[in-house]
């Protein structure tokens, strides 16, 4: 039943991903320590999930012109050189340590979008190195806390580079597949990934992925800011109950 219960949440969990560009990790950890699994391990499930959602979302958003592969591939590799030391950190770091660097990532990235002017991406700064940079830095920190990166991609592009969000968001997904690769390995070689779960969990999202995806697509950019910001203060709630009230 554990299976099945883990595909069902896939697809809810796929569909999240999807429509935010996000690996889905924000969801899938707290949801894998409610079902008696330590929070690493919680992660290496997490980062295994994100590889099937963020895969099959990255080709939905090429389909539909919303991913620009030169680009989306430095940021991608910039993110699978900073996720490969995750493994190494997620050893090492205490679980409060990495709970707190959660609850840091959420409040940043609700702060950045919500005073970021909405832009068409006409000005956009497309300078390939620094997307580069912007994938070390993101996938070193993100993939070692349970998350792909998208939920940090997207308010670094459209606040600090100017990207227009639609397109923020796809980056942010084919972002999530490079660091999450790059997370599942060193991960499993550092112990951290239980597969059978990960597997189950994974293919449910691809249900959830593709009508996630297709939403983004359809959704005007205001409505999509509005769903950012509540997605960002529901997780806070969410990281903060599991911090002082459990």
């Amino acid at each position: 039943m554990l299976f099945v219960e883990l595909f069902i949440i896939g697809i809810g969990v796929g569909y999240i991903a999807g429509f935010f560009g996000i690996g889905g990790g924000t969801v899938v950890v707290p949801i894998m320590v409610a079902f008696g699994y330590d929070v690493k391990t919680a992660i290496g499930i997490s980062v295994m999930q994100m590889i099937f959602s963020a895969t099959f979302g990255s080709y939905l958003n090429y389909k539909a012109g919303l991913l620009k592969l030169n680009r989306g591939v430095f940021l991608g590799l910039g993110g699978l050189v900073g996720a490969s030391f995750s493994g190494i950190i997620v050893s090492h770091a205490p679980a409060l340590l990495l709970e707190s660097m959660l609850l840091a990532t959420f409040v940043f990235s609700l702060i950045k979008l919500y005073f970021s002017p909405n832009s068409d991406g006409s000005n956009a700064n497309n300078s390939l190195f620094l997307l580069f940079l912007v994938g070390v830095f993101v996938g070193v920190f993100a993939i070692s806390i349970g998350i792909g990166g998208g939920v940090f991609i997207a308010p670094i592009l459209v606040g600090f580079l100017r990207y227009e969000l639609k397109k923020a968001v796809s980056m942010g997904v084919f972002f999530v597949m490079f660091a999450a690769i790059a997370g599942f390995i060193s991960l499993s070689l550092n112990g951290h990934i239980s597969y059978a779960e990960g597997t189950f969990l994974g293919l449910g999202s691809l249900i959830g992925a593709y009508f996630g995806t297709k939403k983004t697509q359809h959704t005007d950019k205001k409505t999509l800011k509005k769903w950012f910001l509540v997605f960002y203060i529901a997780m806070i709630c969410l990281i903060l109950k599991d911090m002082f009230f459990e």
